[in-house]
């Protein structure tokens, strides 16, 4: 069976753990060359050792998305390895939060620093290459917050509307050079940075329920893409809860 992926070079960010671990697993087992980064590298060490073991292609980049210079070099390190980029997926956030009347500028600001900011200057780095070589697609992890938020979670939820307006801006900017962008939003999934979110009993997906979504938002022809995708638990009551 031919692989969905294969001849690809993709840069997963967050790729140490969670969606971002299962989405590179993913898209290695169908043939693509995987870049992960993140700020823990024993975290992406152990997703490289994971997808080697099958035979994978997986480079480790220890990078923050908030920091442009090392955003920079991430993307030039990626590219010179590998010649070309297909695919990204600006997957690497925070869920920090409280009463808004509680909440210190330095929370908001680095919460936004890491799931706008991020979003923007991986895109950034990403379309110029892209541009260059006249094709590639951008994938963004929103969230259901993104329509119906959490309470307590101002931060993350204008961060995630702001994820939106930029996936719809990156699309159709990106249109006369091959170059698309979709944003895929995950309900309840069981990780460990959403866990103090949940409220007992709420259902949930895995990881790598989101991680099929982005292959077959990956593998679509590049005349084809999803713009907006929300995926949740079947049994999940209320839409908010993401």
């Amino acid at each position: 069976m031919a692989q969905l992926l294969a001849g690809k070079t993709a840069i997963v960010t967050g790729g140490g753990s969670g969606i971002g671990k299962a989405i590179a697993v993913a898209f290695a087992a169908e043939g693509c060359r995987v870049a992960i980064a993140g700020r823990t590298e024993a975290r992406l060490k152990e997703t490289a050792a994971a997808i080697g073991k099958s035979d994978g292609k997986c480079t480790p980049v220890v990078a923050d998305v908030a920091d442009e210079g090392q955003v920079a070099g991430l993307f030039k390190k990626v590219h010179a390895e590998f010649g070309r980029l297909d695919l990204l997926v600006n997957n690497a956030g925070l869920t920090q939060g409280g009463p808004i009347d509680e909440m210190s500028f330095d929370t908001w600001r680095k919460v936004l620093s890491v799931n706008l900011d991020g979003v923007f200057l991986c895109s950034r780095e990403a379309f110029r290459i892209m541009k260059a070589q006249r094709g590639g697609r951008i994938i963004n992890i929103g969230s259901i917050s993104t329509a119906v938020p959490r309470p307590d979670a101002a931060p993350y939820s204008a961060s995630k509307n702001g994820v939106w307006g930029l996936t719809k801006s990156v699309s159709i900017d990106g249109r006369p050079f091959g170059i698309s962008c979709g944003q895929l939003n995950p309900g309840n999934v069981q990780v460990e940075r959403f866990e103090p979110a949940f409220q007992p009993g709420e259902t949930m997906l895995r990881p790598h329920d989101i991680a099929r979504a982005a292959v077959y938002m990956a593998s679509l022809p590049p005349d084809a893409f999803v713009l907006s995708m929300t995926v949740m638990p079947s049994k999940q009551k209320l839409v908010g809860r993401g």
